[in-house]
């Protein structure tokens, strides 16, 4: 197999390219299958009889588990080969994907979401911490903007895909359709891409942290996602709801993970993830960005697609036509990528797609309403893609700028646990804020057309219980055409707040990259370690 990891002087080379295009393409699976599922949601809901919490969980348990089990597997990954692990995570991703095609519950389909994110979890540091440890110099701006083009071109299609399988075939078809693709990246796993692995890393054997974190993180997933059912406090028939409690030992075990991680290190002994990563400027503060705009982005792109299809009357497939916009202002960004970083920092480009993010978001926000035109939605959505195509891959390369290529595997899976945590943070906090605004809009706007509690409670429950995805029946019911308005008004107005809140959490994104540096450290070595082995 041709050595990657030499500069030649022509620079990229066919097997470097095919190299570079498998973990594009393998990360960027990942990516589709979550688009694909957000527009497909909404129909699962109604087929399934699905409640809203399990809507969450849908998203949550996947992000839960990629989040958990990143640090594990990006520590196993260093230990006996990045691109082995890649492999592994490609037929359990596929697996799983089968599964949850032919799921026939909601118990069935959140239990094969968990074993894909478990697939996922393997996959994504694979992915990054091969393309950091093999591209290197001028080469490293170009392997980033091509990953992330790669990213948004499949992105791109996700949606538009999954909007024509779920409308015209079948929701079920788009989990099946990870099948094809992800044997095309197994075919150049095993073609194209070279082994790569920390030479000097030792076997895992801090269990304890391995059970800390992915328990810890688990209880406060859990605990946010519930409060909206079981109460912070009390549930309703007045017994003890159980957030507190998750929330609590939630906090305690990470607390618990972090400080044994601190013990072991100054004992000298093996750990899960080296915590002084975070000594590291670029990457302390770049994952701090990380989180905060991971958590932004997620939570909106969970509630977006309830409200085009549960409120404003799109179908699944116009949804994903939709959202397709969104995807082509990503590819179109990740495609100037490479001109453009020859003349600006990186720090600078991420601070424009951030900032482009939290204006279009948050004129998003202020366009909703029950006739907003859907040229509106598109303009804003391809402006905040287009942010997103300049931000994330180039927040990426700057947050693992400065880290040694030996801890590529360890850096890869912190820096994406940070990102996961977001995500399931996001989806949880605006996802139940989303909810309860729903429900408590609902419940005024029907009192306001002078409905009696006693009667409009039951519409209140069915509308927040389902997400806004009953609002399209109550049209049927005698006089259901002032209640489905009502219903679908207070729906406007919390994916009002909603979208809001992502788009400060954006503003609070780019306030921090003010301690980022402005570029990658000259002192990083242009060439692997000699700990890092490639093969």
């Amino acid at each position: 197999m041709t050595d990657l990891t030499t500069d030649t002087p022509t620079g990229m080379t066919r097997a470097r390219w095919a190299a570079l295009l498998t973990l594009g393409f393998g990360v960027s699976l990942v990516i589709m299958d979550a688009t694909i599922v957000n527009v497909a949601l909404p129909v699962v809901l109604e087929e399934l009889e699905l409640t809203a919490a399990d809507a969450q969980w849908l998203n949550a348990a996947y992000a839960l588990v990629f989040g958990a089990f990143l640090l594990t597997v990006g520590r196993i990954g260093d230990v006996h080969g990045r691109r082995r692990v890649f492999l592994v995570g490609m037929v359990v991703f596929m697996g799983a994907s089968v599964v949850a095609g032919l799921a026939q519950n909601g118990p069935m389909l959140i239990g094969a979401r968990f074993v894909q994110g478990l697939g996922a979890a393997m996959i994504v540091p694979s992915t990054l911490s091969t393309l950091n440890a093999t591209f290197h110099g001028r080469q490293r701006a170009i392997a980033f903007a091509v990953w992330g083009s790669a990213i948004g071109g499949m992105a791109a299609i996700g949606p538009l895909v999954g909007g024509w399988l779920t409308t015209d075939v079948s929701w079920r078809w788009a989990f099946w359709l990870n099948i094809p693709v992800g044997l095309l990246v197994v075919v150049g796993i095993l073609k194209a891409l070279p082994e790569t692995r920390d030479a000097g890393a030792h076997e895992l054997r801090d269990w304890g942290g391995v059970a800390l974190s992915a328990v810890g993180m688990a209880a406060l997933v859990f605990a946010l996602i519930e409060s909206e059912w079981y109460g912070w406090w009390r549930q309703e028939d007045g017994s003890l709801s159980p957030v507190p409690i998750a929330l609590v030992a939630g906090l305690v075990l990470l607390l618990g993970f972090v400080q044994l991680e601190r013990t072991r290190a100054a004992a000298g002994k093996d750990v899960l993830v080296d915590l002084g990563l975070f000594r590291i400027r670029s990457f302390r503060n770049g994952a701090i960005a990380a989180l905060i705009v991971s958590f932004g982005e997620f939570g909106l792109l969970f509630t977006l697609p309830l409200l085009l299809q549960g409120t404003l009357g799109y179908s699944a497939l116009g949804t994903g036509a939709v959202i397709l916009v969104l995807a082509l202002g990503t590819f179109l960004a990740s495609g100037v990528l490479p001109q453009l970083s020859k003349r600006v920092a990186q720090r600078e480009i991420v601070r424009l797609g951030l900032a482009l993010e939290a204006i279009a978001i948050g004129g998003l926000a202020l366009s909703l309403s029950l006739t907003v035109p859907t040229w509106l939605i598109a303009l804003w959505l391809f402006v905040y893609g287009f942010g997103v195509g300049f931000a994330t891959a180039q927040l990426t390369s700057l947050l693992l700028a400065d880290v040694p290529v030996e801890e590529s595997g360890q850096a890869s899976g912190l820096q994406s646990s940070v990102r996961q945590l977001g995500s399931a943070l996001g989806v949880a906090l605006l996802g139940g804020f989303l909810l309860a605004q729903l429900g408590r809009a609902t419940r005024d706007n029907l009192a306001a057309l002078g409905m009696p509690s006693a009667a409009s409670e039951g519409i209140v429950t069915a509308v927040r219980e389902s997400a806004g995805i009953a609002i399209a029946g109550l049209q049927a019911q005698p006089g259901g055409a002032a209640v489905a308005r009502a219903a679908g008004e207070a729906m406007i107005e919390a994916s009002r707040w909603t979208t809001g809140l992502a788009a400060l959490a954006l503003v609070g994104g780019l306030a921090t990259t003010i301690a980022l540096p402005r570029s990658p450290s000259p002192s990083r070595s242009p060439s692997p370690s000699p700990s890092s082995d490639s093969r």
